[in-house]
């Protein structure tokens, strides 16, 4: 399948999957590049292409989303920071960006403007089941099983007077950051289809009906970053006093921008 889409047939797709108060460019370049597929320049709000790196307009799209998500996270920067560009080498690919990437991919996939289609390989279809339920799964359940065994060993320890985190790090070789996370999944009910990098996240969760929402969630192909983002608004509503903190850190933000350009505009004033 070849490249038919053109720079406004693009652009146009991504206005309707998400509207953008800034105006974008977007350009094919024409090149191939064995660094980056895309760029996104936030000083000049333009989308690049590198449209010799992909061999359909399906892979396209997806690049062309991701750059995309990077315009509509500089523009919420700017409105929540008075209009100023994020600071060079500021990290772009948080989890913040990633939930709002994928967020942005699956409104395509619902507008059929992407699509991923693991059912047109059935060998590919065939063998995602088997790494999700014979290793992500499996895994999953092994390291409940590990989480049991170091609460035995750490009853154990207590009774032999041996100090746990000694025996953690120089017999076991075990860090402790890592036995607390296993403790802690095997503490508590969690799905281990999700598998354990995910079981980690949905533990930290205190109630059980929202744990089970999250892991509803995941298995339902949302991904783990989109979760812990809605989990992280979440708890951020729950807390009015966190809410209007952030708030007023913004409004701040925002007057001492404002007057920073206050006091520029009178002093060229002063000069003419």
């Amino acid at each position: 399948m070849e490249l038919k889409m053109e720079n406004e047939e693009i652009k146009k797709r991504l206005l309707e999957i998400e509207e953008t108060g800034i105006e974008f460019s977007l350009v094919q370049t024409g090149k191939e590049s064995v660094r980056v597929n895309g760029l996104y320049k936030p000083d000049t709000h333009e989308i690049l292409l590198h449209n010799k790196n992909f061999k359909d307009d399906n892979q396209i799209m997806y690049t062309a989303i991701h750059e995309y998500a990077h315009h509509l996270e500089t523009e919420k920067y700017m409105a929540e920071n008075g209009g100023r560009l994020p600071p060079g080498g500021s990290r772009v690919h948080s989890a913040q960006f990633w939930a709002r990437f994928h967020s942005l991919l699956i409104k395509a996939e619902n507008l059929g403007f992407y699509k991923i289609s693991i059912e047109e390989s059935p060998e590919l279809k065939e063998l995602t089941e088997k790494i999700k339920s014979e290793y992500i799964e499996a895994n999953g359940k092994m390291m409940v099983e590990f989480g049991k065994l170091l609460v035995k060993a750490h009853e154990l320890c207590e009774k032999a007077n041996i100090r746990y985190e000694d025996y953690l790090e120089r017999v076991l070789c075990l860090p402790k950051n890592t036995a607390k996370d296993l403790t802690k999944v095997a503490s508590v009910q969690v799905n281990p289809a999700i598998g354990f990098d995910n079981m980690k996240k949905v533990a930290q969760i205190k109630d059980s009906g929202e744990r089970e929402a999250a892991e509803q969630q995941i298995l339902s192909g949302k991904t783990p970053d989109t979760v812990t983002e809605l989990m992280r608004k979440k708890a951020s509503e729950d807390d009015p006093k966190e809410k209007l903190e952030k708030e007023k850190n913004r409004l701040e933000k925002t007057i001492a921008s404002l007057q920073q350009r206050l006091q520029y505009v009178e002093e060229t004033l002063e000069t003419l």
